[in-house]
């Protein structure tokens, strides 16, 4: 979001495991944007109107995914499962997420 767009969750860095992609997947997963949406050209401004829906989506199963009914976890675990191994095959591994936990 340099330019002040996002460039899709197809083209973002890490295979689209950054904090704007959790957005658009967690949008995927929750029904609030279909899966073919890629927010490419977002504005922040649209982006923030989405992050406030996913986190209203979440905030009902208390932000946990054990606590999502079965259709919206089995979504979600395949979402994040294809999701993880396409970003794996681009090089990602997620140690940036891990590395203050030290």
């Amino acid at each position: 979001m340099a330019k002040g767009c996002y460039v899709g969750i197809d083209k973002d860095a890490d295979g689209g495991m950054t904090s704007v992609g959790k957005i658009v997947r967690d949008a995927w997963v929750f029904g609030v944007l279909p899966e073919t949406e890629t927010c490419e050209g977002w504005d922040l401004g649209r982006m923030d109107v989405l992050l406030n829906e996913v986190n209203d989506e979440w905030d009902k199963y208390g932000c946990m995914v054990s606590s999502l009914p079965g259709d919206l976890r089995e979504r979600h675990q395949r979402i994040y499962t294809v999701a993880i191994a396409r970003a794996k095959k681009e090089g990602w591994d997620g140690e940036k997420e891990t590395e203050d936990e030290s």
